[in-house]
């Protein structure tokens, strides 16, 4: 299993990409200081049971998501109601989600 983990400065603020690539698999993600944008793996539902802002998009087997740099082009397919109160709505891209996840 592989795992990836870097901070980098995105619009002037901080942000954390994970990757974690196995075998016949993998997922990604980008965590902001207000919530987070991801791939497919994670489950809508639970982003609203525990409250957490999440904005998420799906790849396709042509294109997967693996690495967080891409979920910045991807679009959003699922928004949470707590990244919805934050303006992240679906069809943006990550990268607009990502801007709005940032502490402003």
């Amino acid at each position: 299993m592989v795992r990836k983990v870097r901070t980098k400065s995105m619009f002037g603020a901080k942000a954390i990409g994970i990757s974690v690539s196995w075998e016949g698999g993998q997922f990604c993600l980008i965590a902001a200081d207000r919530g987070i944008v991801g791939c497919g793996i994670f489950d809508p539902e639970i982003l609203e049971e525990f409250g957490m802002a999440g904005a998420l998009a799906r790849g396709t087997p042509r294109k997967p998501l693996k690495e967080p740099e891409d979920l910045l082009a991807a679009k959003i397919v699922s928004v949470s109601s707590k990244a919805g109160s934050l303006g992240v709505k679906k069809g943006m891209t990550g990268a607009q989600a990502l801007q709005k996840l940032l502490a402003g």
